[in-house]
């Protein structure tokens, strides 16, 4: 009723075209790679002309580089194009709007790369974004409507914890578990929640899950009889003794799912294993340091072009992230490409001066939306100390440290020392990977907290 009936209202009220999307990715999902790539070809270039026609940015490159999008008749020929950054995007928010986009909404990263970012999306590619990761749900034989456990720490979820949201997560079966506090009491809670919800379906930091796991198996509580079918994982890399922690434990499978707000919905893995790419919607490209391209079974960044954002276009857009394209076929059958391998960025935990352990992103979220921060990591290098490294353009207020240094006490604790170190640049780690957040305090040796009640 609620896959049927419900959430198909639901999309339709916010205006989405979510189902008539989904079910033709459903049917396109199994052409050959041949045929897919034909009707790739045919949206990228009705995808370029309107961007050339309405947004000024592309009308102003496309002059000026004599491109013209009728002209294109592969994917390659995309890299006639530059690429898209942060840097462009943050200099030409305005002029990346269509001329015709209506009802754009504001969004932004969620800042673990770093360097958060503010831009906007249209109905049609929340619609796209909204049916791919539908599509991928239903690999897995569960479904919108099917008893899910929600583990996140995003304040855009958290903070919108209104009347009208819980009834809807109560419709739909959803129960969403804050992750950015990870306290010994809260993990108590979160297992008897899920034991007690016996969900179909998981859903969270990869990081989260794994915590909440181990805490299980600590407690002796037994988390393999519940019927759950799948834990689905984003936003962090997967790393392989979490995959099998979540998966011992909780006695189900873990799909990897790849993406953000700011790229789509990129890839998911299915139950033969291969990570699909939503190749429907989303072009990717693998190039090196020089921006060139790399062959299948190389590492290279990622760059995306996003075929449902002609309001707000990310053509060519440099992720950061860094992957492997896999040219052998999955064995499902499915004629999508693959994702051989994702080397994302890593957080850390972090633990409060009382002993309260949470997910690094707790304090990304104190950055991201200021204005003027173009990168910043934070390190915590003890339970008394903290350093912020932040690089600023001419957009930052200076009384914005202020709200740095009061938001990361209220986090970490009221007699934490803050520092913060105006840089250049953030250098990568010696191993040559991202951490925007390393924290040098072991949570296992971490002070318990205190707890109220008898």
């Amino acid at each position: 009723m609620v896959s049927a009936c419900l959430f198909p209202l639901h999309e339709k009220l916010k205006h989405h075209d979510t189902v008539q999307i989904r079910k033709e990715m459903e049917r396109t999902q199994w052409l050959s790679p041949e045929r897919l790539e034909i009707l790739r070809v045919e949206r990228l270039r009705e995808f370029l002309s309107k961007v050339g026609k309405h947004v000024p940015y592309y009308r102003n490159l496309f002059r000026e580089r004599a491109f013209d999008p009728s002209t294109v008749r592969g994917i390659s020929d995309l890299a006639r194009l530059p690429f898209l950054t942060k840097e462009i995007i943050r200099a030409n928010k305005d002029p990346l709007k269509s001329e015709v986009a209506q009802g754009l909404s504001r969004f932004n990263t969620g800042g673990s790369s770093g360097e958060p970012l503010i831009f906007f999306l249209g109905n049609e590619r929340v619609s796209h974004d909204v049916a791919a990761k539908w599509r991928a749900t239903r690999w897995w034989d569960v479904d919108i409507g099917d008893p899910e456990i929600v583990v996140w720490g995003s304040p855009i979820e958290l903070g919108t914890q209104d009347r009208v949201r819980q009834i809807r997560d109560s419709l739909l079966r959803t129960k969403l578990l804050p992750a950015f506090e990870m306290s010994e009491a809260k993990l108590d809670s979160f297992v008897a929640e899920i034991r007690a919800m016996r969900p179909k379906m998981l859903f969270g930091y990869p990081s989260a899950l794994a915590h909440i796991a181990h805490h299980a198996e600590t407690r002796s509580q037994r988390m393999d009889g519940l019927d759950i079918r799948v834990a689905f994982v984003t936003s962090e890399k997967l790393y392989d003794h979490q995959r099998e922690q979540i998966s011992r434990v909780f006695g189900c499978r873990v799909a990897n799912g790849y993406g953000g707000r700011d790229a789509g919905f990129i890839a998911h893995t299915c139950p033969s294993g291969g990570m699909h790419i939503t190749a429907e919607d989303i072009i990717v490209e693998i190039v090196d340091d020089a921006g060139n391209p790399v062959p299948h079974g190389q590492a290279g960044e990622i760059v995306t072009t996003h075929l449902a954002t002609k309001d707000f276009p990310f053509v060519r857009y440099r992720t950061g992230d860094v992957g492997v394209l896999d040219d052998r076929p999955c064995p499902c059958g499915r004629g999508l490409p693959l994702l051989k391998e994702i080397q994302g960025r890593a957080t850390d935990f972090l633990v409060a001066q009382d002993g309260t352990v949470m997910h690094g992103l707790a304090l990304v979220y104190v950055l991201r939306d200021l204005p003027g921060v173009r990168q910043f990591k934070i390190v915590q290098e003890s339970l008394q100390r903290t350093r912020i490294l932040m690089a600023t353009d001419a957009g930052f207020h200076e009384e914005s440290t202020g709200i740095i240094v009061a938001g990361v006490k209220q986090r970490l604790g009221q007699a934490v020392q803050v520092e913060i170190e105006r840089v250049d640049i953030i250098p990568k780690e010696a191993s040559g990977k991202y951490r925007y957040v390393v924290s040098r305090v072991n949570p296992a040796l971490a002070p318990v907290p205190e707890m109220s009640g008898a």
